[in-house]
């Protein structure tokens, strides 16, 4: 992936030497060096920028043909003088970074930037298993600066399951700085969680440092050579089993709010991933990010946003909190 600094384009060689809305069919013949040889390893020879992994899965979609014969073995063992013709398609990764228009909630726009409320379930960039359907995508297909962009101006993500504010930049003037704000802790990010049991009743903070978990490699964990990290808790209600719950970043690290309060033995509701289970309706994480705060990069005009909770953690939060009052619509 490019730097903010430069602008350059964060795909991968193939999606450039290879046009992503046409395939490409590129033919050899099997010379005596070949004789013998398994016929994915010949195809990475004669088509170098992509994997062997991509070029198997063409093999097995009948996209490779023998003397003319689709040869769906990756395995199988060439002669000297066959002739091989491939079909050469884009990469999945490749074909990820293609406008797709889909409907945003954006509760503000200008020259600079977006603030966007993210639902819950809608993947902010293209990753192995969800490469297409993304924010990323939806960006590409908003405004046409977007494609000049890293990360199509993507400057922090929310998680998938994770519902509510975030602020994308539409020029690399305001992706720079607000990468740098970010970094600089100047940029205001408050969520509201329903969590498992009775968090503590004054507010307290967590600051523990986060990184990969040396056990399951899709989790993230408090280790002691991880990133520093601080999240703050105020708790706004609990009801004996579950608290509802303010939290404010310090630090952006991945899943930092689930990991600092799982740590506490308090997972959120459904996090499965933390030791959450479903409950109160919520089968995804009950995390939303409901206000952001920054000053516009550009004029420094200070930005405060509020996103109303969605349905299913509207639904949860009232079966904790009841009549309290949300803690919003306030400084």
């Amino acid at each position: 992936m490019t730097s903010v600094e430069t602008g350059r384009d964060y795909r991968e060689v193939a999606c450039d030497d290879l046009p992503e809305t046409q395939a490409e069919q590129r033919a050899f013949s099997v010379g005596a060096a070949g004789h013998g040889e398994r016929l994915d390893k010949l195809l990475v020879e004669h088509a170098a920028e992509f994997s062997r992994s991509h070029l198997q899965g063409l093999i097995e979609r009948g996209l490779v043909t023998v003397d003319g014969v689709p040869a769906r073995t990756a395995s199988r063992r060439l002669k000297a003088g066959q002739s091989v013709l491939i079909e050469l398609q884009p990469t999945e990764e490749c074909l990820a970074f293609t406008p797709e228009p889909m409907s945003l909630a954006i509760v503000f726009e200008d020259e600079q930037l977006i603030v966007i409320d993210k639902p819950a379930g809608l993947v902010v960039h293209p990753a192995p298993g969800n490469w297409r359907g993304t924010l990323l995508n939806g960006l590409l297909a908003h405004h046409r600066g977007a494609a000049q962009l890293p990360r199509a101006g993507v400057v922090h993500r929310l998680d998938k399951d994770t519902s509510g504010l975030m602020v994308v930049a539409k020029t690399l003037q305001s992706m720079t700085a607000l990468v740098r704000a970010i970094a600089a802790r100047e940029v205001r990010r408050e969520y509201l969680a329903v969590a498992h049991g009775v968090l503590p009743a004054a507010p307290f903070q967590v600051e523990a440092p986060i990184g990969r978990d040396p056990v399951s490699r899709v989790r993230m964990a408090v280790v002691g050579s991880g990133k520093a990290a601080r999240t703050d808790v105020t708790r706004i209600a609990a009801d004996g089993r579950f608290s509802a719950a303010l939290c404010r970043l310090h630090s952006g690290r991945t899943h930092q709010i689930r990991v600092h309060l799982a740590s506490r033995g308090h997972p959120l509701l459904a996090d499965a991933l933390y030791g959450g289970a479903p409950s109160l309706g919520m089968t995804r994480q009950a995390l939303h990010a409901a206000r952001l705060g920054f000053e516009h990069p550009v004029s420094g005009q200070a930005l405060l946003f509020e996103a109303a909770l969605p349905a299913d953690l509207q639904s949860a939060w009232q079966q904790v909190a009841g009549a309290a009052a949300l803690p919003l619509q306030s400084g």
